[in-house]
């Protein structure tokens, strides 16, 4: 059965303005959802171009349709099944706008007055450079930075483009440059800044940081499409010119602030210049936390051996009796805690392993222990487990990821309450580095620390060897898949 509607609506952008359409849609399968208020389509077609919204019809006044952050592209035929998302509709900029160049934590830190008035500066100028023919989005090589309105955390995102000689662009990942496209032949004039690799890598890196070069010349002649495929998880970039691997999971480098990593979400931009640049089939699909996870857990993963079998606590010493094994994950049990650790001892290795943080939940990872006392003080360090609900007036060296007391994380990484979050700490000498759902939060050398939360000293920073351990605190955090990589 097809269903005719009719309806407006009014969304929200990520940036505050409002947009009202009134618009017709025809519906195929569609049924009325009695909890969500909403009619549930598979496949939707619209008689106006504008943007609209995956839900559609609200039998309260469309209340629920104001939303922050989504703007979606529908063009008829779209199924609202799958899994890519068209970003351009092939007739107008609808969901795109254009701006310079500018971080992206500036950018959220804009008021929405702010932001739609950095708009409307940029908006003349846009139409004049960006136009679209055949629908294809087409740049004459000048103008602002085209932008989607929505912001993206971990995604994959696919698309085409057509270039010609002595050209320049790139695509900007949160709108940090860049996965770099431009004039791979001698005569571009850029042959010695890394033209001669071809397009597709992380240019904007430090010269010899991985990604920062493509692995192979993989770019198609001028005049035919290349097509490119991104794969985006927290700050690792995986990129695919012409279905060759040319980044394999590299950190993309923040170039706004070399001291933070690359921001959380932010949106993607197409930048050119020096030559026209054609973009086609313009398609993303996000990615949820558990496929991020298993991405993450399959790529680098030599040498890891798992340290707790799901079962029970074999290879494990320390108050066991305080925790217990639910459906393969391991957790204090209710009101109760303590540090256990491994019977194995390590001096250099690297730890991965996934944890869930309930509301205010609170753990710590207990680094070269010596097998009894605090370990925040008579460890190397604890690194600390904890919510971003946690309440009180906390240290910044007492958030997710610090060394307690000594060293503080960069916050906002963690994945909400109630979803598992992936982590990788890597000990070598008196250096620790925390990656946290594919970011790194914590980058530091204990040796250099001179300064403590309280003045409380902290002794056992510069032991060399030890166990590796879960320093419970109460609360129900759960954790899986913990696996141990000696590195000595």
């Amino acid at each position: 059965m097809v269903h005719a509607h009719t309806f407006a609506y009014q969304y929200s952008t990520a940036f505050g303005w409002q947009t009202s359409c009134r618009c017709h849609f025809k519906a195929a399968a569609s049924q009325w959802d009695s909890n969500e208020h909403s009619w549930r389509c598979k496949t939707v077609s619209f008689d106006s171009g504008k943007s609209v919204l995956e839900r559609f019809v609200n039998d309260k006044l469309f209340s629920t349709l104001a939303f922050t952050s989504v703007c979606v592209i529908t063009a008829a035929g779209w199924s609202q099944t799958d899994n890519f998302r068209p970003l351009f509709n092939g007739n107008n900029l609808d969901c795109w706008y254009g701006i310079e160049s500018l971080n992206p934590r500036k950018m959220q830190a804009m008021s929405a007055a702010e932001m739609q008035s950095e708009k409307l500066r940029f908006r003349a100028e846009t139409e004049s450079h960006w136009t679209i023919e055949n629908g294809e989005l087409v740049n004459d090589g000048g103008g602002p930075f085209l932008t989607t309105e929505r912001e993206f955390s971990d995604f994959e995102l696919k698309l085409e483009y057509k270039t010609v000689a002595n050209a320049d662009s790139g695509i900007y990942l949160k709108a940090t440059p860049q996965v770099q496209i431009w004039d791979f032949t001698e005569a571009g004039g850029k042959w010695e800044l890394g033209a001669k690799f071809g397009s597709g890598g992380l240019w904007n890196n430090d010269p010899l940081s991985p990604g920062r070069n493509p692995l192979v010349l993989a770019d198609k002649p001028f005049g035919q499409w290349n097509q490119i495929r991104i794969l985006q998880i927290g700050a690792r970039t995986s990129v695919w010119l012409n279905d060759k691997l040319v980044v394999d999971h590299a950190i993309l480098q923040n170039y706004w602030d070399a001291k933070l990593p690359l921001a959380k979400r932010g949106p993607i931009q197409l930048q050119t210049h020096g030559g026209e640049i054609r973009w086609r089939d313009l398609m993303v699909r996000e990615i949820g936390s558990d496929e991020a996870n298993e991405l993450l857990v399959s790529k680098q993963a030599d040498g890891f051996k798992p340290i707790f079998n799901g079962t029970d606590f074999d290879g494990w010493r320390g108050p066991t009796d305080n925790y217990q094994i639910v459906d393969g994950t391991l957790m204090c049990r209710p009101g109760q805690g303590g540090t256990i650790f491994t019977t194995a001892e390590y001096s250099d290795f690297a730890v991965r392993f996934e944890f869930n943080l309930p509301s205010r939940g609170n753990n710590g990872l207990a680094i070269r222990y010596p097998g009894q006392g605090d370990t925040a003080y008579v460890g190397m360090c604890e690194l600390q487990i904890l919510s971003e609900d946690y309440p009180g007036d906390l240290d910044d060296r007492q958030l997710h990821g610090s060394a307690y007391g000594m060293v503080a994380a960069v916050p906002g990484y963690l994945r909400k309450n109630g979803e598992w979050n992936f982590q990788e700490v890597t000990i070598k000498g008196s250096k620790i580095k925390v990656e946290l759902n594919g970011t790194v939060i914590l980058e530091t050398d204990l040796a250099e620390v001179t300064e403590f939360l309280a003045d409380q000293s902290h002794p056992g920073k510069d032991r060399s060897a030890g166990h590796f351990g879960f320093a419970g605190h109460n609360e129900p955090v759960r954790f899986r898949r913990i696996a141990i990589k000696e590195l000595n």
